[in-house]
């Protein structure tokens, strides 16, 4: 198994990066959001991974933290959910925002994870709910090891916004008036409520 790889960034393309690890070339899939942390080309990066050895080959899935990389796992536990949606939804959320959404049932926010309809957010948060409260309370917004600023917050949930698709100014217009003190699960769905009753 190959639990993490420490390289230089030989090329990213949208969904993986290549990482040159003494001489040797390693392809890693991992989400956009991801992709866009990662230092530049000729840079050295460590990217934690999942292999995945199925009968059409190995294929190595990169994460920037444990959080990330638990979650993940997690996800592709889930009857009907592959590596694929779990990196969407990855991309889609952070990790913290996530787990809250699904602790809190909210199939609505769940479902916007692109690929996942009504029935597979269902099965997510039936499947994983009562796991993620008792084995990653720590990954909660209200419940991190240190308690996140207003400012990183909103921002947060501005980033989880753009990677869904819609623009830096819906974003800020959407989050105009949030209630002060919500978390980021809190922001994105009021955010998305304002965004869908446009």
């Amino acid at each position: 198994m190959i639990a993490f790889l420490r390289g230089i960034v030989a090329a990213t393309t949208a969904e993986a990066v290549l990482l040159d690890v003494h001489g040797v070339g390693y392809g890693v899939l991992m989400a956009p959001s991801s992709l866009a942390k990662l230092p530049g080309t000729g840079q050295e990066a460590t990217v934690l991974t999942y292999m995945q050895a199925t009968d059409k080959g190995i294929a190595l899935y990169g994460f920037l933290s444990d959080e990330e990389k638990a979650l993940f796992e997690r996800l592709i536990a889930v009857s009907g959910v592959g590596p694929k949606m779990a990196l969407a939804a990855l991309s889609a959320f952070t990790p913290q925002a996530l787990i809250s959404a699904i602790t809190h049932e909210d199939a609505a926010l769940v479902a916007k994870i692109p690929g996942v309809g009504k029935k597979t957010a269902s099965r997510i948060i039936l499947e994983l709910k009562g796991s993620l409260e008792q084995g990653m309370g720590g990954l909660l917004a209200e419940g991190g090891e240190a308690p996140a600023t207003a400012d990183a917050v909103t921002q947060g949930a501005v980033e989880a916004l753009l990677s869904m698709g819609f623009t830096s100014a819906e974003a800020d217009l959407a989050l105009k008036g949030a209630p002060d003190g919500a978390g980021e699960a809190a922001l994105l769905q009021y955010a998305l409520k304002r965004l869908g009753s446009r």
